[in-house]
């Protein structure tokens, strides 16, 4: 299967730091690909890169084909790469729903201000039945037209995926999505994000909770010091010698 996303040769450099060294990977088309690595490997700026916050200072990023590098995160979210954070951000003020078709703002001819007023005719109505679907996907219908400062940290994480498959991706950046959750949210989490992949969605996913992740991505990316040092099935990656070396007293979590 052809990969939906092409990372090559991936580079960043922050003054003398190199936060990412010539970094390759591609992620599949209903793929779970985790990447890992101890605190400052890289991560977040591959995350930043792919979804265009930062801009690289070399290398390549194709997405269903076509170089996305440099374009702006808006432009990116368009074509179909969405993201969630390392912490929830609703929306103030808005109801649940509301906040679900922000996500989708971008594939509509009316707009943001036309969706949550009611101003879009059948093409609101459309969007408002799509966002209703995954509320319920996510497991949020019952809050559906709660305001969001009614939801506890965990619900609010379910909001920011719904939000994110509103905008109709074909992948999803998932930053630390298992933070703060409870074993029974988590184990929700893992379903969620199995039944994204399971609609042909990508799925890329930085997780510290190695518990979480191992069990549930199919291939495992590495990072340390910005470099790629191992690549492949989540058991094979956990018994190589340089991946135990990188986190070595964190080497019990891996």
């Amino acid at each position: 299967m052809d990969s939906i996303l092409q990372v090559r040769h991936l580079t960043k450099r922050f003054g003398g730091l190199t936060a990412v060294s010539r970094l390759d990977f591609d992620v599949r088309p209903g793929e779970i690909l985790g990447v890992i690595g101890p605190n400052g490997a890289g991560k977040s700026t591959t995350f930043n890169l792919i979804a265009g916050a930062y801009g690289a200072d070399e290398g390549e990023i194709r997405f269903a084909g076509r170089d996305i590098l440099g374009l702006p995160p808006h432009e990116i979210a368009a074509r179909g790469v969405m993201r969630t954070f390392q912490h929830n951000r609703p929306f103030p003020g808005m109801p649940v729903i509301d906040n679900v078709l922000v996500g989708a703002h971008t594939k509509f001819r009316t707009g943001l201000w036309g969706l949550v007023t009611n101003l879009g005719g059948s093409e609101e109505q459309q969007a408002r039945n799509r966002a209703r679907d995954l509320v319920g996907f996510v497991g949020l219908s019952e809050a559906r037209d709660a305001d969001v400062a009614t939801l506890s940290f965990g619900q609010g994480r379910l909001l920011e995926i719904a939000r994110a498959l509103a905008g109709e991706p074909r992948l999803i950046l998932f930053d630390e999505p298992a933070a703060g959750l409870t074993p029974a949210e988590l184990e929700r989490l893992a379903e969620i994000i199995r039944g994204i992949a399971a609609r042909g969605i990508a799925v890329l996913l930085i997780e510290h909770d190695m518990r979480f992740l191992l069990p549930l991505a199919q291939r495992v990316v590495v990072l340390n010091f910005g470099a790629k040092i191992a690549e492949g099935p989540p058991e094979a990656v956990r018994a190589s010698p340089d991946v135990m070396q990188a986190y070595l007293g964190d080497a019990a979590a891996v």
